[in-house]
């Protein structure tokens, strides 16, 4: 087992028989952290080339405080996470909410017709548009850890129309509205 201690908290990580993993995280999915929106980005960058050189990692299951368990058992989810651990680490609550937020938007994207405009498809994979990562770095998980789709779809077109919050800035971040 190791522990992190960010902010006091603790991760503790501990190795089944079968190789899965177990992370005994504190709080809930809906406590973690926002992120930048950058981390998001080389975050989504890492997974996709992860799965391209089918880097695939072992199963997790994440066992919150606040007893939700969350198993990242099928191969993309696997891959993804394993991404997210190789280049921030899963033992620490900022490595975690990355990768949650990181499934929630695929899941979210899989989901929610109304995101179409937000990404492009290409030979090169999936493109986000910067205001939507910068909307999913920022906007909450809920319990299940998965975004709230309506919060997200008004955070989202605040962002876009130009009312709280819309600037979106930060080291990598594209830029909405006047500079």
């Amino acid at each position: 087992m190791s522990d992190a201690r960010p902010n006091g908290a603790a991760i503790r990580v501990a190795v089944g028989a079968d190789g899965a993993l177990l992370y005994a995280v504190p709080g809930g999915p809906e406590a973690l952290p926002p992120v930048a929106p950058r981390a998001l980005s080389l975050a989504w960058d890492a997974a996709r080339a992860a799965a391209a050189a089918e880097a695939w990692g072992p199963h997790r299951s994440l066992a919150f405080e606040t007893g939700i368990v969350l198993a990242l058992a099928d191969a993309d989810a696997a891959c993804w996470a394993e991404a997210v651990d190789r280049s921030v680490g899963l033992e620490r609550l900022e490595g975690l909410a990355l990768c949650l937020r990181l499934l929630a938007l695929v899941e979210l994207l899989g989901r929610a017709p109304w995101l179409r405009g937000m990404f492009a498809i290409g030979a090169e994979g999936i493109e986000l548009h910067p205001a939507l990562l910068a909307a999913a770095a920022a906007q909450p998980l809920d319990a299940a850890g998965r975004f709230d789709e309506t919060a997200l779809k008004r955070l989202l077109s605040n962002r876009i129309a130009g009312t709280t919050g819309a600037a979106v800035s930060g080291e990598g971040a594209g830029r909405i509205g006047p500079a």
